[in-house]
């Protein structure tokens, strides 16, 4: 299982990678291998805000449907549409394959993630 050094983490296992104040935002590895053969993806959408911890968006396999939750707040500023007609792209390249971007109020958020270390300690890997 990859676990890219240079990005942070969430308990929810999903991925944050910031560029001044913008987060992008996708699944891990861990969780798309543990979904399986994704589906459909349901997209946030650009000019919502969102929590820390709340959901925005979806993510559905072959074995269930699973929620993407904010690593940040902020608003989401941009979604990567080619994931609505090629959801398995998650699957293929899950560090490629971003859902979103948020603009953040604070890079505190960002900060209290889990690194690679302390995600891989989360995963037992």
């Amino acid at each position: 299982m990859q676990i890219p050094s240079d990005l942070r983490y969430s308990t929810d296992h999903e991925w944050a990678q910031i560029t001044g104040d913008v987060v992008r935002v996708g699944i891990t590895d861990y969780a798309q291998d543990a979904l399986g053969d994704i589906v459909y993806v349901a997209l946030p959408s650009v000019g919502a805000s969102v929590a820390v911890g709340g959901s925005m968006g979806e993510v559905e396999s072959t074995k269930s449907v699973s929620e993407i939750y904010a690593p940040v707040s902020g608003t989401i500023t941009a979604v990567n549409d080619s994931l609505t007609s090629s959801p398995e792209t998650v699957n293929a390249d899950p560090y490629g394959a971003w859902i979103c971007e948020i603009t953040t109020t604070s890079s505190a958020d960002f900060e209290s993630l889990l690194d690679a270390a302390g995600y891989a300690t989360l995963t037992n890997n």
